[in-house]
């Protein structure tokens, strides 16, 4: 099995490419579409005089530097020695294929004026398994990921370092393994290679089936929480979503209706009205669903797109310079989804809390241990979930609201896309361990109440027992959290009860 990198990829087809080794290839048509785009550069290089950005000129503020014919090769690779300048922890392989199979879907489609033979190169990269070692800090958002595409690019030209069957090699040795050739750039070829977001991109689109798991998570352990303390469970009819029409929040209604089984004609609720972090979970979750809703229609379009600068077109022939490298439609949605994906976290450590408080959880114990004073039981669990809680509120302070010029100011307004993607990594971490306090805690709730669950959460609970055993007396309660955030990372313990009961 193979992907065709041809400008239609799915998110899917990238998670494939990115962490499951599947391999990538190049169709005809965008074998034809690179060929024709170099050909239209060439001949304009040779047909005109007027200057063209990064081929006849400098780069940013020394765009007025006229290159000499015999020195433009070299311009090429001296872009990605000198934009080499990331530092900080590496970004992980699969981030990194997942770059490497953006930048070749957005080359691919022939605007970006390089030679066949370099997209050939940096397919061999993926199919072969050398995968440049990219520092985490050093992008702007603008012009794109100047400084992680470079540390990829560096590799085609034997400078870095890769990693190839297990070992961190120079570039050259890790090639050689490989059976791959360095590259000499030609005109253009190292700016194309390095004037796109397809870092952030990367980042934002591995990050997006891990948050599709959160928000029905966050369902599921909402539902089982209400269940416990005896919620209300009108509160999801769906009447009231009719009224207030989001699709988001009525399937997070309609998930929470067939985990309680809730039946209007047939039920009487024990108490009027729940507290909103109980009776509100639809209008949360569903706002939360919203974000990665608008997160995914932007990073779907944008890892489909031409993010070089300037761009080759073929009829007529012309070199435009543009903006297609500026990060702002990926900034501004990781921050939206930052905000509201760290939501998911607030409202589960204040479930949480009625859970463990002895004068919110009805007749459980206090913070369920079972000899409350000689235990403590569940106690500093809640002090974990609100640690991670206050880490997302720092984490989810909008990293696009600031810029600072770089370039002569000539690049005087930037993105700061990839702090927020990278941010997200740490809040979906953050997230799903706030889960895991909420999903061990009300599992511990139920050793108490011994409710009479609903099929649904019988086997949630049954399938959370089978890794988590209860708590009898005071533990360590850092390997049930993880175990927990495990299981919700695995992801099959969803895929069973989203496939039986319909949660989705």
């Amino acid at each position: 099995m193979s992907i065709s990198l041809d400008g239609e990829l799915s998110m899917d087809d990238l998670v494939d490419l990115a962490c499951e080794g599947v391999e990538a290839e190049l169709s005809d048509e965008v074998r034809a579409r690179v060929k024709e785009g170099r050909n239209t550069l060439e001949e304009l290089i040779d047909e005109t005089d007027r200057p063209i950005y990064g081929v006849t000129t400098g780069f940013g503020d020394l765009v007025r530097e006229e290159i000499p014919e015999e020195k433009r090769r070299d311009l090429q690779g001296n872009l990605i020695k000198s934009h080499s300048a990331g530092v900080g922890d590496p970004l992980s392989e699969e981030t990194v294929r997942a770059i490497i199979a953006l930048r070749v879907n957005s080359l691919g489609r022939g605007n970006s004026g390089i030679r066949l033979s370099v997209l050939e190169q940096l397919v061999e990269l993926l199919n072969e398994g050398v995968t440049p070692y990219v520092p985490e800090k050093g992008s702007l958002g603008a012009s794109g990921d100047l400084i992680p595409l470079a540390h990829v690019a560096s590799i085609l030209i034997g400078e870095g370092r890769a990693y190839y069957e297990g070992e961190l090699l120079p570039a050259q040795k890790a090639l050689g393994r490989a059976g791959i050739d360095e590259i000499a750039l030609r005109e253009k070829e190292g700016l194309a290679l390095i004037n796109g977001t397809q870092a952030m991109s990367a980042v934002l689109a591995l990050g997006i089936p891990e948050i599709r798991k959160l928000v029905r998570y966050a369902d599921v352990v909402g539902g089982l929480t209400t269940f416990i303390l005896g919620g209300n469970f009108a509160q999801y009819d769906s009447r009231i979503y009719e009224l207030r029409p989001y699709e988001s929040q009525a399937q997070v209604a309609k998930n929470l209706r067939k985990l309680t089984e809730y039946d209007p004609e047939n039920y009487c609720p024990s108490n009027v009205q729940d507290p909103y972090s109980i009776r509100c979970a639809p209008q949360v979750h569903g706002s939360v669903r919203m974000a990665l809703s608008h997160l995914s229609e932007v990073v779907k379009t944008e890892i489909n797109s031409v993010t070089d600068n300037p761009l080759i077109f073929n009829n007529p022939k012309a070199v435009v310079s543009g903006g297609n490298f500026h990060g702002e439609p990926l900034a501004l949605a990781a921050d939206y989804m930052k905000i509201g994906l760290s939501e998911l976290a607030s409202i589960s450590e204040r479930r949480v809390n009625r859970l463990l408080h002895p004068e919110l959880n009805g007749d459980l114990p206090a913070y369920l241990a079972e000899d409350p004073g000689t235990n403590s039981g569940f106690m500093l669990a809640q002090y974990t979930s609100a640690s991670l809680v206050s880490e997302n509120k720092s984490l989810a302070s909008p990293a696009s609201v600031d810029s600072i010029p770089v370039s002569g100011d000539q690049e005087d307004h930037v993105s700061m896309g990839m702090h927020g993607a990278k941010a997200l990594e740490d809040i979906i971490k953050n997230v799903r361990k706030a889960l895991s306090v909420e999903l061990i805690s009300a599992c511990q709730a139920q050793e108490f109440a011994e409710l009479a669950l609903t099929e649904p959460l019988k086997d949630i609970y049954r399938l959370v027992r089978e890794d988590i055993p209860p708590v009898n007396e005071d533990r360590e309660l850092s390997t049930l959290i993880n175990r927990g955030s495990e299981l919700l990372k695995k992801g099959g313990f969803l895929e069973e009860i989203s496939e039986k009961y319909g949660i989705s």
